[in-house]
């Protein structure tokens, strides 16, 4: 008998390798938070584990992780057509995701697909305004491609897709400015001083979207450079001041989907691992948690990052290697 409990244990353990689950620490509140991490660039596999330690540790969700891996089980950024455990979404009560240019088999994308039909909220953070691609034309999935004339899954969803570094790529921070008029909206609740290292996106979301904050393009990469002043021709050859108007970088909207149910959304341009190092960018990303779930968004969020967090500078290159899902455990 000891011997079988053990095989057991093995065979649990093997199980769940190729993801995290982070028990909710506390008053648990029942709901189950999935976060997708997926992107070549902006170090999701780093962010996503930090989110849900706070999520589960700070706020009582259980909170599973899941994340692309190369054929040796290590997380792989660029392994495309990876997710680990799929299944999770089968009981996914939210989903928060990066993703970039993914394009899984067909029984992890009917997971996904299944999921938003059931209309859970989503948080979407940075390149998941083009979080497919690549999709053969006859696959079922081939509209979320970003590219297609509808503009993919992120133009449906939420509100937009992948349009072009608004500021300059790795040079141009972003200071986040709320948008005076929804000021009091609570996904705002607490949030102050939005900073991140990344750029600001060009990006014009569907007229139904709620702008939450815009971003104002810095002349440098610290939080106290000066706003930048220059003039760009947008995607639709408009020249402009590039901070007159700001671009929006985060905003809500609740779409109907394919079944009839609805999502509520979140969407933000910023989100690499390093514009997570912000607190205000944080207790943003959880009040959308709260607030999609239909749950009392709390004062002052508790954003306290568990643990150690020094995530790593974005770029296609760079990313850690020979790490595994196990890596981003809690410490016993």
């Amino acid at each position: 008998m000891k011997q079988f409990i053990l095989s057991l244990f093995a065979a649990s353990s093997l199980l769940a390798a190729d993801h995290v689950v982070y028990e909710p620490a506390g008053a648990a509140k029942g709901k189950h938070i999935v976060l997708l991490s997926g992107d070549e660039e902006y170090r999701s596999e780093e962010s996503m584990p930090m989110l849900g330690k706070i999520l589960s540790q700070r706020h009582g969700f259980k909170c599973t992780v899941l994340f692309s891996l190369g054929a040796d089980g290590t997380i792989e950024p660029t392994a495309a057509t990876s997710l680990s455990h799929p299944e999770a979404l089968d009981s996914a009560d939210a989903i928060v995701m990066l993703l970039r240019f993914r394009h899984w088999d067909d029984a992890t994308t009917k997971k996904f697909e299944a999921a938003v039909n059931r209309g859970v909220p989503i948080i979407a953070l940075r390149t998941s305004t083009h979080a497919f691609n690549g999709y053969a034309k006859d696959s079922p999935f081939a509209a979320w491609n970003w590219n297609n004339p509808n503009g993919g899954w992120g133009r449906k969803f939420l509100g937009e897709t992948w349009v072009s570094h608004w500021g300059s790529h790795k040079h141009e921070a972003t200071k986040g400015i709320i948008e005076a008029a929804n000021a009091s909206n609570p996904v705002l609740r607490g949030v102050s001083d939005l900073f991140g290292t990344t750029d600001v996106y060009e990006a014009a979301p569907s007229a139904d979207a709620v702008i939450l904050v815009r971003g104002q393009i810095l002349q440098g990469m610290t939080a106290d450079s000066a706003p930048a002043s220059y003039k760009k021709a947008t995607a639709a050859k408009v020249e402009q001041e590039v901070n007159t108007p700001m671009m929006p970088i985060a905003w809500l909207r609740t779409v109907k989907n394919d079944a009839g149910t609805e999502n509520k959304i979140l969407a933000t341009t910023m989100g690499a691992a390093t514009d997570l190092t912000n607190e205000g960018l944080r207790r943003m990303v959880v009040n959308g948690v709260f607030w999609g779930l239909g749950l009392e968004v709390p004062k002052k969020a508790d954003v306290n990052i568990v643990g150690e967090y020094k995530p790593t500078m974005y770029g296609f290159k760079g990313n850690k290697v020979g790490v595994k899902p196990e890596s981003f455990e809690l410490a016993k």
